[in-house]
């Protein structure tokens, strides 16, 4: 394979001119709309608090241009459907035959304790997609795992071997768990490229609830081999399978909108897009050449592993050399969106760590200027939530400061006349119009093209449907904008003031937000906003209607918090048609699927035993165990002290039960062969109906010797 680090690709001309017209868009109305905050201002941008509130303004300006002027390239685009750049022209034509039969890909799902039967249900929706390709072949897969609770782990191999042995699937699906957690989902794929990565031209990676057409695989591999060019083919996906009121809200949103902002995203990025993550294809031996994400030196959360680390893969990959596209005319391409704002927010925490790392790598040596701004954008991404939360509390200072300050009429230099404040009210409207249209316009764009495509939108429950949706959706998003201003501004503060954050399982479930939770998580959000709220108010009456509706949403924000994770509203709202997804209206197959086989009833077991029991079965069960054992690395002799520890663990296993041991114990005789060994030995052997009892085993009374 050669290396591509001396292309000079044919997009990069038309790349450098469209990027020029955007600073250009963006730079010249953020200049004329900073002006205009200045002069509303009391002393016209004189003193230090205005010129901070007018510089703050001028970023967030700037920072919403940059979404409407990418949602106004990706109308453009879909509207007139003539891009010469897109990746899948390569594919037109073509069937879904691979040429050639060394192009193999290997098909990556990290897992971290997740949900098994949702990880094996999507594996097989995959897998039956795939087979009916013609071309599956060319596919293995691996379940990459590094699952520490110890019943999940036992889980994971059960069903990988029942999956195997069902689909005639050995040899074609791997299950693999590291031993060591290190780096995270980085290090997973790390660990496999270092095995396996050489076995295999291309990997497409997953998360756990990612589900992808088989046809949309076959049309990625075929991109990737009509152009050798390109490094990371990342595909958009959508948002689907969750029921909360605002989950559904988001996969509206991810329906509606999302493909306008990915068109207009692959406009002016074009060969320099960003990978997220998952649900992308990769050329792996570059990747395994020149992505391999650094340790950043130093403590806390700005230093160690880089927890958004896929930001930083597609800027080593690009620096090589080799292009990262985002395919946003392919289909077929499925994920989960978080079910409650609660788990909304556990993600963002993380996301938001990772993202400000990147503030360490922005001057890296040999970066592409496209990708230190993509660093930067990740950045404002979470920290123009602060800026805002600024610009809010300096407009509230100013009114205050209105109040207290005596005005001064007269300068400094000797003058006749006083200076009167004057109040321009169009400039005031002009500007926030102009902001409102930045904000809102992309959604009528949207709904446009929804209706240019289908007259009837019949993809979305008709058209008043569609813009019932969107209203709703806007009014959600606006209900809930403060909420997650203040929680992703507390997030900056507390990483820039070195409070890391751990690596949690994600929910992925509808379970909802309890009033206990919504209460712990929103109390203080909610004592912020009534002081803010309550000192306004008492000082300048005449500015409160302005926050009012930021203050209202701070003191619902539990409220709010609780009903929006409700499955019931969501379906409710379902039900009458509303915030529908062109995957409810018409189910694809996969999703059709997917349904079918998280419905799929168990496998017989003698044991009165549930597949949650991982542990409790891999001491019992003589098939669990024996699978278990089989897949662990041979046994070695440990020091004395240690073999001394484990057999305490197996007497006390033995005589007080599955109960008496921690997590971290279950863990340890789980990882030792000869030990959980002699554990399941004991329990066979024992000679009480009680001993056999507490390991799910029920001894007739003659076999008790009671």
């Amino acid at each position: 394979m050669h290396d591509a680090g001396t292309a000079n690709p044919s997009w990069n001309r038309a790349a450098s001119w469209r990027r020029i017209l955007l600073l250009t868009l963006v730079f010249l109305p953020t200049l004329a709309a900073a002006r205009t905050m200045a002069g509303l201002l009391p002393s016209r941008g004189g003193t230090a608090l205005e010129i901070l509130l007018v510089a703050v303004f001028a970023v967030l300006f700037a920072w919403i241009s940059v979404g409407f002027w990418t949602a106004s390239m990706g109308f453009v685009l879909l509207l007139f459907k003539n891009n010469r750049f897109s990746v899948s022209r390569a594919c037109e034509g073509m069937d879904l035959t691979i040429a050639g039969t060394d192009a193999r890909t290997a098909v990556l799902i990290p897992i971290y304790n997740e949900d098994v039967r949702r990880v094996t249900a999507g594996l097989r929706t995959v897998w039956t997609s795939l087979g009916k390709t013609g071309s599956s072949g060319l596919f293995d897969f691996f379940l990459l795992s590094d699952t520490t609770d110890p019943d999940i782990w036992v889980e994971e191999e059960e069903a990988w071997h029942r999956f195997c042995r069902e689909e005639n699937a050995s040899g074609r699906v791997f299950y693999r768990r590291r031993s060591s957690n290190s780096r995270r989902k980085s290090g997973n794929v790390a660990d496999f490229c270092r095995r396996w990565g050489k076995n295999y031209r291309y990997m497409i990676v997953f998360d756990a609830d990612s589900v992808m057409a088989g046809t949309t695989m076959v049309r990625m591999v075929q991109s990737m081999e009509a152009r050798p060019d390109i490094g990371i083919l990342q595909t958009p996906p959508a948002g689907v399978n969750r029921e909360t009121l605002i989950a559904r809200a988001q996969q509206f949103a991810n329906h509606v909108y999302g493909p306008m902002f990915a068109a207009g995203l692959h406009f002016w990025q074009l060969g320099d897009a960003q990978y997220w993550g998952h649900n992308a294809i990769i050329r792996t031996e570059p990747f395994m050449k020149h992505c391999q994400v650094p340790r950043l030196p130093g403590k806390g959360p700005l230093g160690g592993d880089i927890l958004s680390h896929d930001f930083v893969e597609a800027a080593l990959m690009r620096r090589a050399g080799y292009g990262v596209w985002l395919a946003y005319d392919i289909g077929g391409s499925w994920e989960e969106t978080p079910p409650t704002l609660l788990d909304e927010l556990k993600r963002d925490r993380r996301w938001c760590q990772g993202n400000l790392q990147h503030m360490r790598l922005i001057f890296t040596r040999g970066l592409f200027p496209t990708h230190r701004a993509l660093f930067l954008n990740g950045i404002l991404s979470y920290g123009s939530a602060l800026l805002w939360l600024a610009f809010l509390l300096l407009s509230s200072a100013q009114a205050v400061a209105d109040v207290f300050f005596e005005p001064v009429y007269f300068s400094g230099t000797k003058t006749l006349f006083p200076q009167w404040p004057v109040w321009h009210p169009h400039w005031a409207l002009t500007l926030l119009g102009s902001t409102a249209v930045l904000l809102f316009l992309p959604k009528l764009f949207s709904m446009v093209l929804i209706l240019v495509k289908d007259p009837q939108a019949r993809a979305f429950g008709g058209r008043a449907n569609l813009a019932s949706g969107i209203l709703l959706e806007v009014g959600l998003s606006t209900l809930l904008a403060p909420v997650r201003m203040i929680f992703h501004s507390l997030f900056v503060t507390a990483t820039l003031l070195g409070k890391s954050v751990g690596w949690g399982t994600q929910s992925r479930d509808d379970r909802g937000t309890s009033w206990g939770e919504a209460v712990a998580a929103h109390w203080w959000g909610t004592l912020f906003g009534a002081a803010w709220g309550g000192l306004v108010y008492l000082a300048n009456p005449s500015f409160f209607p302005w926050i009012s509706p930021i203050v209202a949403s701070l003191l619902l924000s539990a409220p709010l918090s609780v009903f929006t994770s409700r499955a019931s509203l969501g379906k409710a709202f379902r039900n009458a048609g509303l915030l529908l997804i062109p995957e409810e209206v018409e189910l694809p197959d996969e999703l059709a699927g997917l349904e079918e086989n998280l419905r799929r009833p168990e496998p017989y077991t003698p044991f009165p035993l549930s597949r949650k029991q991982g542990f409790v079965r891999a001491v019992v069960d003589p098939l669990v165990h024996a699978l278990h054992t089989s897949l662990l690395l041979r046994y070695k002799k440990k020091a004395p002290a240690r073999e001394n520890a484990l057999e305490e663990l197996v007497e006390k296993a033995a005589v007080k039960g599955p109960g008496s041991l921690t997590r971290r114990e279950k863990m340890e005789l789980l990882k030792d062969p000869r030990h959980l060994g002699e554990l399941h030995r004991r329990v066979w052997e024992a000679e009480s109906r009680d001993g056999a009892a507490q390991w799910g085993l029920v001894l007739p009374p003659s076999e008790s010797g009671e």
